[in-house]
């Protein structure tokens, strides 16, 4: 049996044998990996999709339809839970895993191993999630946020959720801690790090983000997790604990979790706009500033979620004034970003659409965001249909459209080959129309009172319903023609050319010397 071994170490025979199953089960490539991470995260993202069809289909009309209560809760919780830890952050680990060693020169990640790993956790905390639906008393139908006291009275689907949470904190640590090293250790001769691309820089300083953030998640589920079990009372008002304590617990997690979201978006945006655009990338030293800026802040914000727990009035005004400080850095990016296409030779690819989508919604969304800051405004506004509005346009328009920006700016460049830039378009145009009748009429509903994560509601939010939730299958069906896009350029799309782009992705480094290429550095003795 005649077998090969590929540039990265791997033995492959002409007969499928390790060169199938094996090989993608015990890769340590990070091409390999971040195709893993991306498939894994569509995967995801089709079936958190599903839950909220489902969730939509029961809100087309008052009155309990399709689903009871608890069922329709379950479907919020997994949805929220899998779209958020499933779907977008492994999708941007993707796109660090395939991009960052060649944005820096470096021959791989700098932990093979440990990235292999990172992602095989998360299909079994995936599992998980999936499975707790079967399980006696079925999923925790508590909320994406998991609040005690809640948490304490839920069956065994709550212990899976736990662990699968737990699970999935590791990945995210551990990925974490691998790109923090490649990026710190591993860049080309001449690759300072104000030289870098801004992709590298938005994931080195979210890295630190998740490292911070995700042990203080891990450390709330595990006092739910005790206080469900071991009779403890952290959350247990009964026994001398705090219900929200939880939510504070939560929330210092829950709130640099959005960025830790949003930065690589921000980042694979500030790749595709000057690329587009043909020009490098207005003021790179104050995105890089505002990115850091942002991470900063977004840990001393956290109890904006919880202005109506009772804190004290002075407590109140700190977190308001802090949560409109983060407007300021988001404002200078998204000018950064305006000033980049100002007199430009735009063109409009797909990438360069979902790249100006996400400018508008994503502003959209960082506006009603600034609304929501407002104590008196929040106080009515919590829990409505609004803050969902207001979150979808950050999540969707924001982490979900520049993620399309970025596989089909960096399709190419991964597959060898194009995808059809009319079906791309179309797929833009669907998804662009369909979110907005979902989510816009959204925020009417929360002004007219409507609250969240309920199956029924009276007759007068019925009109608005109708809408948003004809708006969510059109967008779930879009998506399937995102699929197929990405299928037919797999199999039998155009061999894409040297610089697909018309060399405007080469642009970026219009105002840097020209880094060492790729080829030119011996691999490290470890990694043979």
């Amino acid at each position: 049996m005649s077998a090969v071994i590929d540039t990265h170490g791997h033995a492959h025979d002409h007969h499928g044998g390790y060169g199938g199953v094996m090989r993608w089960i015990t890769t340590t490539n990070h091409k390999d990996i971040g195709t893993l991470y991306l498939w894994f995260s569509f995967i995801m993202f089709m079936v958190g999709g599903v839950m909220a069809l489902a969730i939509r289909l029961e809100l087309f009309s008052p009155g309990i339809q399709f689903f009871n209560p608890d069922l329709f809760n379950q479907f919020t919780t997994m949805h929220g839970l899998i779209m958020v830890f499933g779907a977008i952050m492994p999708a941007f680990v993707g796109f660090a895993n395939w991009q960052i060693p060649m944005m820096i020169g470096a021959p791989d990640m700098a932990f093979a191993r440990l990235n292999n790993w990172s992602f095989w956790l998360l299909p079994f905390a995936a599992s998980l999630l999936v499975i707790s639906f079967f399980t006696p008393g079925g999923a925790p139908g508590v909320g994406w946020t998991l609040y005690a006291p809640l948490t304490v009275q839920m069956g065994v689907g709550m212990d899976l959720t736990i662990f699968a949470v737990h699970l999935l904190g590791m990945s995210s640590i551990l990925g974490s801690i691998n790109i923090i090293t490649t990026i710190l250790n591993m860049r080309a001769p001449g690759m300072n790090l104000m030289r870098m691309p801004l992709f590298c820089w938005t994931w080195l300083i979210t890295a630190y983000l998740l490292v911070a953030a995700m042990p203080v998640l891990a450390g709330a589920v595990t006092m739910s997790l005790t206080d469900r079990h071991f009779g403890t009372s952290f959350f247990n008002a009964a026994g001398g604990g705090d219900p929200v304590l939880y939510q504070h617990i939560f929330w210092f997690f829950g709130h640099p979790e959005v960025y830790i979201i949003a930065l690589p978006a921000f980042g694979v945006v500030s790749q595709v706009i000057p690329a587009f655009s043909r020009k490098p990338l207005f003021g790179y030293a104050s995105m890089v500033y505002a990115t850091s800026a942002i991470a900063i802040l977004s840990f001393i914000v956290w109890a904006h979620h919880m202005y109506t727990v009772g804190m004290p009035v002075q407590g109140q005004l700190f977190f308001m004034y802090a949560t409109t400080l983060i407007a300021i850095p988001t404002g200078v990016k998204v000018f950064n970003w305006v000033a980049t296409m100002w007199q430009g030779s735009l063109t409009f690819e797909t990438p360069m659409l979902f790249a100006i989508g996400f400018l508008f919604l994503f502003t959209l969304g960082g506006f009603t965001g600034l609304v929501l800051s407002l104590v008196p405004i929040d106080i009515q506004l919590h829990d409505t249909y609004y803050v969902v509005a207001h979150f979808h346009y950050v999540m969707v328009a924001g982490a979900l459209f520049a993620a399309f920006a970025g596989i089909y700016f960096w399709l190419p460049k991964w597959t060898g080959r194009m995808y059809d830039e009319t079906l791309g378009k179309w797929h833009f145009w669907l998804t662009m129309i369909f979110f907005n009748i979902t989510f816009f009429v959204q925020h009417f509903l929360g002004l007219a009172g409507m609250p969240r994560r309920i199956p029924d509601y009276p007759l007068m939010f019925e009109s608005w319903n109708k809408v948003s939730s004809i708006g969510a299958f059109g967008f779930g069906l879009a998506q399937l023609l995102f699929l197929y896009v990405v299928l037919k350029a797999i199999r039998s799309g155009a061999k894409a050319p040297e610089r697909p782009w018309e060399g405007a992705d080469s642009l970026e480094w219009t105002h840097l010397p020209t880094p060492v290429p790729y080829h030119t550095f011996e691999t490290p003795p470890v990694l043979k």
